[in-house]
């Protein structure tokens, strides 16, 4: 499969939003770069959440990214995986919690 929708080389166009709306591109840029620094979390830490959040939004260019960052900041694979797990199981717990929504209406119908 040759052709498809994202390509790996889109990311490092990532900057390139502002070509069309500088002062908010800007403004996220801002917010961004402050949001990854050390603060209460560090950069590493934060670096391995993205990775999770990435998976759970399932956008291709974040989990290149978030790939790459999280490896880098010294975080093993399995490390790596077992952030992927938790996203995915926040993910499951999510959509089955809403069973709930489902259950409260097919009672209340069916009575």
């Amino acid at each position: 499969m040759a052709n498809h929708y994202y390509n790996s080389e889109d990311l490092g166009k990532f900057g390139n939003i502002g070509e069309y709306q500088k002062p908010l591109a800007d403004k996220f840029f801002d917010y961004y770069g402050e949001v990854f620094k050390d603060a209460e979390l560090t950069a590493k830490e934060k670096s391995l959440i993205a990775l999770a959040v990435a998976h759970a939004v399932q956008c291709p260019y974040c989990i290149d990214a978030y790939s790459s960052d999280a490896y880098e900041k010294g975080y093993s694979e399995g490390q790596m995986m077992e952030a992927v797990h938790v996203a995915a199981a926040i993910k499951g717990g999510a959509v089955l919690v809403h069973g709930v929504q489902m259950m409260n209406k097919v009672k209340e119908i069916g009575m």
